[in-house]
């Protein structure tokens, strides 16, 4: 066994162990206004022990996003394929106290890196639908997406706890873990998934305004 896959009897290996068809179809749109078709080793069984994978990102447009989340055993590198992405991750704690934001506006044919296991995002702040196709350095990179984790676990973390780190109201803490409940974790293991409360201007909910948004009126 190695990393946790059983490698197959050698005898038995055919091609299609190194194939998967179907990446040319876009997926089904999440709460989130994006979708994730990972092709790591649960999909394809011939990556097991290359230590890489990808998947094909869709989002929806007007502000369909990859929320804030991160892979903990592999680094990500990210190439637009269609329309337009703003990225962009946060860097670990610094001796200042401060987490620096480092983004970029993309467009076709641009490519960024996401250092491995730092929170990162991409949202498409263009008005046509967006694809991109991410690589991994790992088969299987894993996901943590930041909100879901944080406020939609079972059992829940205490709302006195989460009240203290984000300085707010434990009323307010309840109300998004409320959200939560029961937690969406999306529709892939790279990222995605979730529930935004109504309101804001993006796809699925929410709020704020990306660059490049379209403004709407009251």
């Amino acid at each position: 066994i190695v990393n946790g896959f059983v490698c197959k009897n050698m005898k038995m290996v055919t091609a299609n162990d190194f194939f998967l068809p179907g990446l040319n179809k876009p997926g089904k749109l999440n709460a989130q206004g994006s979708a994730v078709t990972p092709v790591t080793v649960k999909q394809l069984a011939g990556l097991n022990t290359l230590g890489i994978s990808l998947a094909r990102i869709d989002f929806g447009p007007n502000g369909g996003q990859n929320p804030p989340h991160t892979h903990p055993r592999g680094s990500e590198i990210l190439t637009v394929i269609m329309g337009q992405l703003l990225v962009g991750f946060v860097t670990s704690n610094q001796a200042d106290g401060k987490n620096l934001l480092f983004t970029k506006q993309l467009v076709e044919g641009d490519v960024f890196v996401f250092p491995q296991g730092l929170i990162h995002f991409q949202v498409n702040n263009g008005k046509v639908p967006a694809v991109a196709i991410a690589a991994l350095s790992s088969q299987d990179a894993g996901v943590i997406t930041i909100a879901n984790a944080v406020f939609g676990s079972t059992p829940p973390i205490s709302d006195l706890i989460l009240a203290k780190a984000f300085m707010t109201e434990k009323d307010t803490v309840d109300w998004i873990q409320a959200k939560f409940a029961p937690a969406m974790s999306g529709n892939s293991s790279m990222g995605g998934g979730g529930y935004m409360p109504p309101g804001g201007n993006s796809t699925g909910g929410g709020g704020g305004y990306y660059p490049g948004m379209r403004k709407q009126k009251p």
